[in-house]
Parts: structure tokens; sequence; C-alpha cells
């Protein structure tokens, strides 16, 4: 039993060995490790790996009750597992920190009644527990942003099942454009998303809430085709071996693109810069990212993209010479204008 575990390792069940390996070990002070293992069905290393862990694990997040366990290879002790029974009481900032959460969670648009009225009554628990310790959290409220209305719709539509009309911004090409989508489902990635299927492009998309200009909740059903729901652990943007590939040189003053751009590949270049390979579903919204970069980077390829992406430059620069000159030239009139007023002596 020493030797190799009897399930596979994972985080849910070292996590349920651990809770209960804190109770068998207060109920039997300087237990043997081989003991231990084959009651657990572990292996020896791994209940030598657990012990590594627990004496950074307490009742809070403030230290100070943390877990006083450890082991000479041939037994293992607790110090204090008196203390750390001792029966768990809120503390003054966790029951602010709390209540001021609930609260600004009960305001949100978006939430159900019914969930709505369960967090208050779970609010006024709380408070009634803590005592004096909950009127810090009186003076103090929190406001999320005004992207609430949208998620009401939102979440009205799919749990109605029906067919939304959209007014979005899209700031990859600087327009306002008007959709009907199928919403699938509500996601958080940094910010709120609505994933749905666009009747527009025939495609699924996802759209950013607080980029939503205008919204309507309209009388036709949802009908989004069957899709795979995405796994969005790794992030929002996972673009596809089918997307088109772009390459982008960066200086060493753009190598953070390497980091926030998920890459097929980033080949070290001479000067400290990188040749970085990547796909993308919209390629032209990557104009953007070299209009950023400026001298610190360039897009190589597609070469109708990195054309554009010149185009765009010099837009850009022409707009930017333009303002500039109408402010010379304006600078020279107001001088102009002095000088003919101080030669009529006004």
């Amino acid at each position: 039993m020493a030797g190799k575990p009897v399930r596979p390792v994972n985080a849910i069940d070292q996590t349920r060995r651990m809770l209960s390996l804190v109770t068998y070990l207060k109920e039997r002070p300087g237990a043997r490790v081989e003991d231990v293992a084959r009651a657990f069905g572990i292996s020896e290393d791994e209940l030598v790996s657990d012990l590594d862990v627990l004496p950074m694990c307490g009742t809070s997040f403030r230290g100070g009750d943390l877990l006083d366990i450890d082991t000479d290879g041939e037994r293992i002790w607790w110090h204090n597992p008196d203390d750390v029974a001792e029966p768990l009481r809120i503390a003054a900032d966790e029951a602010t920190a709390l209540l001021v959460a609930a609260r600004a969670v009960a305001t949100l648009p978006g939430l159900r009644e019914s969930d709505r009225q369960a967090l208050l009554r779970a609010t006024a628990k709380v408070e009634a527990a803590s005592g004096e310790a909950a009127g810090a959290s009186a003076r103090l409220s929190v406001t999320f942003e005004a992207e609430g209305g949208v998620f009401a719709d939102v979440d009205r539509a799919i749990s109605e099942r029906r067919r939304l009309w959209i007014r979005y911004y899209s700031p990859a090409r600087d327009e306002v454009t008007e959709r009907e989508i199928d919403p699938i489902r509500l996601v958080s990635v940094g910010h709120t998303y609505v994933e749905a299927w666009c009747r527009r492009s025939e495609a699924r998309r996802t759209f950013r809430l607080d980029r939503v200009a205008e919204i309507k909740i309209l009388d036709e059903p949802s009908a989004p085709p069957e899709v795979e729901l995405r796994d969005l652990s790794e992030g929002l943007v996972q673009p596809a071996a089918e997307d088109p590939e772009v390459v982008v040189e960066v200086g060493p003053g753009g190598r953070w693109v390497a980091e926030y751009y998920p890459h097929d590949s980033a080949d070290e270049l001479a000067d400290g810069g990188l040749r970085i390979t990547l796909r993308t579903p919209d390629p032209a919204s990557l104009r953007r990212l070299a209009l950023r970069l400026g001298r610190d980077g360039r897009i190589v390829s597609p070469p109708e993209l990195a054309d554009s992406a010149r185009q765009a430059a010099r837009e850009a620069l022409a707009a930017y010479d333009g303002v500039e000159g109408q402010e010379s030239h304006g600078t020279r009139v107001v001088q102009e204008r002095q000088g003919d007023r101080q030669e009529q002596g006004l």
C-alpha cells in the first residue's frame, strides 16, 4: 500500500482527503505514517506531501491559527489541536466584507427576485450573528458599472428562450452594427459577455455587455443550433486551427504581445524582438494592434492585412498633421489680428 495510490489523484480528491485527515490525526496523536497512509489508501509520499500543505491551512486568512502539524518520517504529531478546534466566530473584517458584498449583489438588476429574497434573508442572519462587527458595513457601499440593464434583458431572454435585437459597438471595426442573436449563456471572464448564435453572421459569437448600445427582447423564439459549449477556463479568446494565420514582428518594446495574445509560436529575433505567429477569426482586428505598437512592431503577413495596417497608419498620421496645421494656422491668424489691433491702438 505504500507504493502506488489506489485511485488517480485530483484536486477534489486531495481536498476531501485532507479534510478527513485533520479529523483522523486529531483523534490519533503520534499516529504512524505507514498506518495513516494505509488507512487512506495512498502512498507514504502522498501523505507526506499532504502534511507539507496542512501547516499552511487554518481557520481564517489572517494567520495565527494555522495547523501545527509535523512528522519525523515515522510518526505524525499535531501540537495545537485544541486551539484550532475552538468554535469559530466571524471576525469584524470578515463580517464587513461579506455584508457589503451581499448588499451590493442584491441590488443587481439581473438578479431573479427569488434569489434576491434568499440573499437578503441570508444577509440578515449574518448581520444578526455579527453583532457590533456589522456596524461598519452600514457605512460602506459598492456600485457596479452600468451594464445591469443589458444583463437583465439577456438573462430574461435566456430564461424565456427569446431572441434579442442589439445595436453593438465593435472596436475592431470602429462601427455600430444591428444584429439579431439567439442567446446561449452569460459568461464572466474579466467582463460579462453573452455567448450567442448571431443571425447576421450565421455563426457563434461572443458579445461584451458594456458594448451593447441598445437591446430589445423580441417575440421570436430563440432557436440556436446545437453547439458544444466551449471550456473558457483558458480564456475567452481561443483561436481555432482553421482560423487565418497572421505573422507579427515586434521589437524589444513589443514583446508583451506574446504574453497577451494566444499564439502558435514566438521565435527570437536578432534585435531582441519576436516573430509571433498567431491565428484569429478576424485578422482585421489586429490593425489596432499594429497602430498601438507603432515603431515597436509590424504585421508581416498576410500581405493584404499588412498593407491595410500601413494605410491606417498613414491616414492617422495625415489626420494628426491636419489638426496640427490648423492649430498653427489659427495661431498665425490670432497673432496677425493682435498685431493689427496694436497698430490701431486698440
